[in-house]
């Protein structure tokens, strides 16, 4: 039993964003910044990274393509091919089979909402919104991972870099963090259960980076627009975070 108990459970949490995280000048069509983060666990990312890897395999001839929502919805690079509307049903039905699986990974996002933002909270409070939507993606990943396991969780955490000075910035902030822990996760806690903090370039082809930029973009649409259709966010909201009936994984600032 002491054996079992020393165990780790071993989780992923990749994040990646929509929007820019400017609160003074921003597209006030997109006054919205996504922090989405995807916790898997080892076995599922394995699996998920297989699946991608056959259909990028079905649809571009390699596996080599670093899937990028922005590239897909504008046809850009290497999915120019996708304007041929047969191969462009092939690949969004495929996305859409892989992201629809239930239990395969779990959604944590948090969306800040920069007009009410600015408007209702003391400057100050909200200067660093990645930052700021980092540490909830931290807090309910380890009220899930506690849910999920009576053995010992580990998860590595996952960005893309963005840049020297704002990968800096977000590293200087997850030290805080781990310093003075959050409202509801103590320091000791949060130590215990994130083991590592990694940048990774776009160009390493993280298929848990990749999965994380397709899901942040139908959510930020969703809290954006809820009244328009959203087949991407229907296809994947069963796997946002909850508890007890209770939807923990979509937090959005300010209430």
């Amino acid at each position: 039993m002491a054996t079992e108990k020393q165990t780790k459970s071993k989780y992923y949490l990749f994040i990646d964003e929509c929007g820019d995280h400017n609160l003074v000048k921003y597209d006030p069509a997109f006054p919205v910044f996504t922090l989405c983060g995807i916790l898997v666990s080892r076995d599922n990312l394995y699996s998920l990274n297989n699946d991608f890897k056959k259909l990028k395999l079905e649809i571009f001839g390699n596996t080599d393509i670093v899937i990028h929502s922005v590239d897909i919805r504008k046809w850009r690079d290497a999915f120019i091919v996708l304007k041929d509307e047969a191969l462009r049903m092939k690949f969004f039905n495929g996305i859409e089979r892989i992201l629809s699986q239930n239990d395969a990974y779990i959604i944590v996002s948090c969306t800040i909402l920069k007009e009410q933002l600015n408007k209702f909270c003391v400057r100050g409070e909200e200067e660093d919104v990645y930052g700021l939507s980092l540490s909830y993606l931290i807090e309910r990943s380890i009220f899930c991972v506690d849910n999920l396991t009576y053995s010992n969780p580990d998860i590595t955490i996952i960005v893309e870099r963005r840049g020297k000075k704002e990968d800096a910035k977000l590293l200087n902030y997850y030290n805080g963090l781990r310093n003075r822990g959050t409202k509801w996760i103590t320091p000791e806690r949060l130590r215990s259960r994130i083991g590592r903090f990694e940048f990774k370039y776009k160009r390493d082809n993280i298929i848990g980076l990749q999965i994380a930029d397709l899901i942040a973009y139908p959510v930020t649409q969703h809290i954006l627009h809820p009244e328009r259709p959203n087949r991407s966010y229907d296809a994947v909201k069963h796997n946002i975070f909850s508890d007890n009936g209770v939807l923990l994984g979509q937090k959005i600032i300010p209430h």
